[in-house]
């Protein structure tokens, strides 16, 4: 039988839809958390939602369609995991209104779709940098070295290192600019 797109192909097998499916949630757990911690705003707590909506997730992998999207439904698999947080922690003194929380779950979705935009974008632009401005990002910011100690490392001058630095996030700033407006006008 025919997938529904059309193709000849045939329907994915068991451990290749699983393979999708991990690949999928392991992609997004940054956005998920990110989500989850909109919500919630305390990080023990959203770690611990977080932990219980990937069980969700993982026991319902089978009701996922390949091909929608996942995102989308992992976010209200994630909202119904933070009311049914909130619940079990009804004690707590600070409690939100149902309909607060929908505006907040509406609104964290809504900036986890535009970090999930953001963080292509930099992926992008970075991949533009020549090597040695890479190499100098990754020095700052992977291994959280100072602009003194990439000086050294690198053979420059601490005010040169910085100004260096400057220029680059300068670059990529613009760059992400026009990256997420031509895919805005898209």
């Amino acid at each position: 039988m025919a997938a529904a797109s059309g193709s000849d192909a045939p329907p994915p097998s068991e451990p290749q839809r699983t393979e999708q499916f991990v690949r999928l949630l392991t992609e997004h757990q940054r956005a998920l958390y990110v989500y989850i911690l909109g919500l919630m705003a305390n990080p023990t707590d959203s770690d611990e939602v977080l932990q219980e909506t990937n069980l969700v997730l993982w026991r319902k992998a089978a009701d996922f369609e390949p091909g929608t999207n996942f995102v989308a439904w992992a976010f209200r698999v994630a909202h119904f995991e933070v009311l049914a947080f909130r619940k079990r922690r009804g004690r707590e003194r600070l409690s939100f209104e149902p309909q607060l929380l929908e505006t907040l779950a509406e609104e964290s979705a809504d900036r986890a779709d535009s970090f999930e935009a953001r963080r292509r974008a930099l992926a992008q632009c970075l991949s533009k940098l020549n090597d040695r401005d890479r190499d100098l990002l990754l020095r700052r910011y992977s291994t959280g070295n100072t602009a003194a100690t990439i000086a050294g490392q690198v053979g420059r001058t601490v005010q040169a290192t910085y100004q260096a630095l400057h220029r680059i996030r300068t670059s990529l700033s613009l760059c992400m600019r026009r990256t997420l407006a031509a895919e805005e006008h898209a």
